[in-house]
């Protein structure tokens, strides 16, 4: 009788533990599922529960997945599985191997365009709507990947389906910079995934009389090459060409392109690396509008996305801008968010500096940070100093200047040149200065 009160009272204990164990994770998971429905903004988020607690606390659906078991990419309370770091996979969250010092970037010859003509972040954009600036005909989302609060925009594939930004018409001399973003790519797959940046004649969604085109490939089945393709009206395609390439590293973790324009000469390089440099691949003055298109993509399982857009016009050469005048000032060389840690591919203008610097040994240099508005007066004020220092110590320890030829100063959001309400304001206003002294 005794043994049989033992185990009915260690019954009891365990189910009323186990239902504890189970009211916790329930209400966890309910936590969750709520923090996302009020992120994402009217998208319906749905919930599944599975054998590993790990996985179901990850369940959180794309909107109109019913019963697929998609990875979140996008809903903004969602947690992208982590890259392996092997190269096999890719899960849309890059490895800490993606990180690279600045030293790398020492003979990174890309330097953007100093007039701002396009840039688009998505902060303006509702998570779930397709971004305000863009225009297609097809479709496509803002989302966000994992706890990361960074924007991206999905790119639908669709046979002749075009994402074309509200960039004023294309001049003659201008650079072109994004972000890309790659998730459910593995080398078991046959994929012939890739991204296509088109540069065309056609405002809408045709390619147009005539264009320029490269082709971007991100599937980790074989080391696909990099695809040039003009085409000029009456002529047809002088260049059709593969340039021997292996980026499958590099599209794993969130490459940055970058793309220069000056008049007929293309020139595209991936995070460093240069890739494309034709000299006569672009036909001059007839192409007006950057167009982006996705193909490939195995439907279900491989997204595409790219995020920081940005294109600006080509100016004068900061050396001899710096030599004639004395003073020249540029949003090309960029910082992580709230940081003053440069970003490795604004290594390039940097450069140039420095050639000045060791062209004329007697000149000295005052650098100027400048902020946009976010953030506190004296939040601002440290950041844009630290940010100056920043750049003079990447002069000393990359290239060699001596530190005595240098000085740093910051003015924060005090001296303005765009309007800190728009993205594009914003990111005019976030700027380093160079002054002869």
């Amino acid at each position: 009788m005794k043994t049989s009160s033992k185990a009915f009272i260690s019954l009891v204990i365990a189910l009323m533990v186990g239902s504890t164990i189970n009211a916790q994770f329930f209400k966890k998971l309910a936590k969750k599922a709520e923090r996302a429905a009020e992120r994402t903004v009217e998208r319906r988020v749905e919930q599944e529960t599975s054998e590993k607690t790990d996985q179901a606390l990850d369940s959180i659906l794309e909107p109109g997945s019913g019963g697929n078991q998609t990875p979140n990419v996008g809903n903004q309370g969602g947690n992208a599985p982590t890259n392996t770091g092997n190269g096999n996979t890719n899960t849309g969250v890059p490895s800490a191997s993606s990180e690279k010092s600045i030293a790398i970037y020492s003979k990174f010859d890309y330097v953007p365009g100093d007039k701002l003509l396009f840039f688009d972040d998505y902060a303006n954009d509702f998570i779930g709507d397709f971004p305000a600036k863009w225009n297609t005909n097809g479709s496509g989302e803002v989302v966000t990947v994992g706890d990361s609060p960074q924007r991206w925009m999905e790119l639908i594939p669709g046979h002749n389906i075009y994402y074309i930004p509200n960039v004023p018409s294309l001049p003659e001399e201008y650079t072109i910079e994004f972000d890309m973003l790659t998730y459910g790519m593995d080398s078991k797959t046959s994929s012939t995934a890739g991204l296509e940046v088109s540069l065309s004649d056609d405002e809408n969604f045709n390619p147009g009389l005539h264009y320029a085109r490269t082709w971007i490939p991100v599937g980790q089945y074989g080391a696909f090459g990099i695809r040039t393709r003009n085409h000029i009206h009456g002529e047809g395609s002088i260049i059709n060409s593969e340039v021997q390439s292996d980026i499958r590293q590099a599209v794993l973790n969130q490459p940055h392109i970058s793309i220069a324009v000056n008049n007929a000469r293309l020139r595209l390089w991936v995070n460093e690396e240069k890739y494309v440099d034709i000299p006569q691949m672009v036909p001059e003055n007839k192409l007006t509008t950057l167009k982006f298109k996705v193909s490939g993509v195995k439907d279900g399982k491989e997204k595409i996305f790219i995020s920081n857009l940005k294109v600006a016009q080509g100016g004068a050469d900061l050396r001899r801008k710096l030599l004639s005048e004395g003073k020249v000032s540029t949003n090309g060389i960029l910082f992580d968010v709230g940081s003053a840690n440069i970003q490795p591919q604004s290594m390039g203008i940097i450069r140039q500096i420095s050639q000045v610097l060791q062209q004329e040994p007697s000149m000295k240099l005052k650098i100027v940070g400048h902020t946009d508005s976010d953030g506190s007066d004296e939040s601002n004020l440290k950041l844009s100093k630290d940010r100056a220092e920043s750049v003079k110590n990447a002069l000393v320890s990359v290239y060699g200047v001596s530190t005595d030829r240098l000085i740093s100063e910051g003015k924060g959001e005090s001296e303005p040149v765009g309007d800190n309400s728009t993205p594009d304001g914003k990111a005019q206003n976030r700027r380093v200065e160079f002054i002869k002294q």
